[in-house]
């Protein structure tokens, strides 16, 4: 059964990637004393204006096409999600945000990233999008921690609908307490809490143990402190626009229940449950062996479930 799984997916990837007709240009927009770079796609044999979708990597260094360097291999999930748009007749944008890939500029170190300018430098690419004159409508859509940033962005950019794939339904510092619980030695556990506490309140923390350095180092405390800022439930109910929830059941990362409190928060929001969908897009089921090359190989394609609800949203 997983060799015929495994045939059609590869099958799946050749087709997909055979059938794509599109222009891919490069593209860029200055922010915040430098310079972000992107990939733009647009359709070809298409007339008049087409819809376009920016799309937002995730958190850390993962750059426009969902690949990230703490990964064992590229997923190219991003650029996946791009190419099967333009299949569909949908124009993107994607981009590495500041300090990330072709954006990774001296300029911007990582003790200065903010979650408040990741936002900004969003809504100012969707302001750029909604005065190109090729394009019909504008929607954002964010993955993981890049739903966090369209949820906020699309209300101060302007977007005429926003989609949430895979992101958060709580702040930060909630999800890092949960999934931290019971897993720690009590010791370390109370100095997490204790940490917690103090970049809740907007305060670094000078003393910080060797096991606890991954998550608080102190070049990356202001970045949560910007973080711990910011409710992904308080931003989907403001939002006045079309929302789209999409998660995966298979997601190891983001669990069904973070979807759900999204759409607890804005009941007018279509939630959309992919079965088998992993937190990198691609079906998986319950397959680990799977789930790990998701992690590790771009041979699986996203999932056309996915594609299918996100494109049929945008139309």
């Amino acid at each position: 059964m997983r060799i015929k799984l495994l045939l059609s997916l590869m099958l799946l990837s050749a087709s997909a990637s055979a059938s794509v007709l599109a222009a891919q240009r490069p593209v860029s927009l200055d922010v915040g004393g430098g310079t972000v770079y992107g990939t733009e796609l647009t359709p070809d044999g298409v007339s008049g204006k087409v819809p376009v979708v920016l799309l937002h990597s995730g958190s850390g260094p993962t750059d426009r096409d969902g690949n990230s360097t703490l990964l064992p291999g590229p997923n190219d999930s991003l650029r996946m999600v791009a190419e099967g748009l333009a299949r569909q007749g949908i124009a993107s944008v994607r981009y590495d945000k500041r300090a990330i890939g072709s954006s990774a500029l001296p300029v911007w170190k990582e003790q200065d990233l903010r979650l408040d300018d990741y936002i900004g430098d969003a809504a100012a690419w969707l302001r750029k999008l909604r005065a190109d004159g090729r394009y019909s409508r504008v929607v954002m859509a964010g993955h993981s921690e890049g739903a966090q940033i369209a949820a906020e962005a699309c209300a101060q950019g302007g977007a005429d609908a926003c989609v949430l794939i895979a992101g958060a339904g709580h702040p930060l510092d909630e999800i890092l307490r949960e999934q931290l619980k019971d897993k720690l030695p009590p010791a370390l556990m109370a100095e997490s809490e204790q940490i917690l506490a103090e970049l809740k309140q907007g305060k670094t923390v000078d003393q910080v143990s060797p096991p606890l350095m991954v998550l608080y180092r102190p070049d990356v405390q202001p970045y949560l402190i910007s973080t711990f800022r910011h409710d992904p439930r308080a931003a989907i109910a403001a939002l006045k626009m079309p929302v789209l929830i999409l998660q995966g059941t298979s997601d190891i990362q983001v669990s069904q229940d973070e979807a759900k409190a999204l759409a607890a928060a804005a009941p007018k929001a279509k939630l959309v449950i992919v079965e088998g969908m992993n937190h990198l897009l691609k079906i998986v089921g319950d397959d680990q062996a799977l789930q790990q090359k998701a992690y590790a190989s771009p041979d699986l394609p996203v999932a056309p479930q996915l594609l299918d609800a996100l494109s049929n949203f945008v139309r």
